[in-house]
């Protein structure tokens, strides 16, 4: 078999064409809140069920969140852009002027999400430049469509669902 080289920028600039909805994982380390934003976000299984995002190897929120064995994934609206860039910035206080409560789990929900799935780590696999982490849903809200479209990322930009 023959493998072409592949660029990596032409690679993801491909990639850019398939739409992904927007996330932010979020857990706690010791007292505080950790979280960052993340596009790669999906569903693995309905029974038991599991959910998993990747996550780059250079992350440094996901080691902070790891030792616990437990994260968050919030859903956002499309008019919750400006936290996604604010969650997807290394080295500033992202979680100032955020709103949130613990779930059962002690993570951090963020108010006004679309919908939120709390969960404990399954599984998690060295891939490449990314780790894949799997989680069990242990408890998850209703999605709640009145509270907006959820954001979406498409072609290197955010975009919103037309009806």
């Amino acid at each position: 078999m023959t493998t072409m080289t592949i660029d990596p920028r032409e690679f993801r600039d491909a990639l850019s064409h398939f739409p992904s909805g927007i996330t932010i994982i979020s857990g706690i380390e010791g007292d505080e809140p950790v979280g960052f934003t993340c596009q790669s976000f999906y569903s693995v299984s309905v029974d038991p069920p599991l959910v998993s995002f990747s996550v780059m190897k250079t992350s440094s929120s996901y080691p902070r969140i790891r030792p616990s064995g437990r994260f968050c994934v919030n859903v956002l609206t499309h008019s919750q852009q400006a936290l996604s860039n604010q969650f997807a910035r290394s080295g500033s206080d992202k979680w100032a002027g955020v709103r949130w409560h613990p779930s059962q789990l002690g993570n951090p929900v963020i108010t006004g999400t679309v919908m939120w799935l709390d969960c404990v780590a399954w599984a998690e696999h060295d891939v490449g430049d990314h780790l894949i982490v799997v989680g069990q849903v242990t408890e998850m809200s209703n999605p709640d469509w009145h509270k907006g479209d959820p954001l979406l990322f498409f072609r290197g930009a955010y975009h919103k669902l037309q009806h």
